[in-house]
């Protein structure tokens, strides 16, 4: 028996459940991980899968242990994106920990078969992010060929440009500037810096 946990043997199922609004019910997402045989279920209310630092994903991730499973109903419940997911799959399995989706059966790290699959997986969104990578640059660098520069627009026009270098001549700070223009001071430090 494991003596930090009560209860708890090694290789133990820890079960995670989320819900994105507080007025949803979670007890069947809970009674379902309990089935899979979870020694204990963490619960997060009204909590985005986008977030990581959920206060009841952060409690769990801190419980589990290496050898130890995390059951979770579907993988939306603790990530969501795919890359997230693939992240997060990965930080558990360096730590030794196991992952099992109850309505996604292809996600169950505990069978040679799922952390092959997963591994796949993991290759292909690699891949796919790498791949938008390359052609954002690409188009990046096409764009700057044609005298286009890519981005958000500078708030930054040539009347205050101007005041800027006027007030700044005159000893003001970048933050006072920044204030009287309505712009940020690292809007007008880089606006400075081009223009020296």
């Amino acid at each position: 028996m494991r003596t930090d946990r009560a209860g708890a043997t090694e290789g133990a199922v820890v079960g995670y459940a989320r819900v994105s609004t507080r007025e949803q019910d979670v007890s069947a997402q809970e009674a379902e991980l309990v089935r899979a045989g979870a020694v204990r279920v963490f619960v997060d209310h009204g909590e985005s899968s986008r977030v990581r630092d959920r206060p009841q994903w952060l409690a769990c991730l801190e419980y589990l242990r290496m050898g130890d499973t995390l059951v979770v109903r579907r993988l939306d419940r603790i990530a969501g994106s795919e890359r997230m997911a693939i992240e997060t799959i990965g930080e558990l399995h360096e730590r030794g920990v196991n992952i099992k989706s109850l309505t996604e059966p292809e996600i169950d790290t505990t069978t040679a078969m799922g952390r092959a699959l997963f591994g796949i997986v993991a290759v292909f969104a690699q891949l796919r992010v790498d791949t938008i990578r390359e052609n954002t640059l690409r188009g990046l660098a096409h764009a700057r060929a044609q005298g286009r520069v890519g981005g958000r627009p500078t708030v930054m026009t040539p009347e205050r440009v101007a005041a800027a270098k006027r007030m700044r001549e005159q000893g003001d700070s970048l933050a006072h500037i920044a204030r009287v223009l309505g712009v940020g001071a690292s809007s007008v430090s880089r606006a400075l810096s081009r223009e020296q």
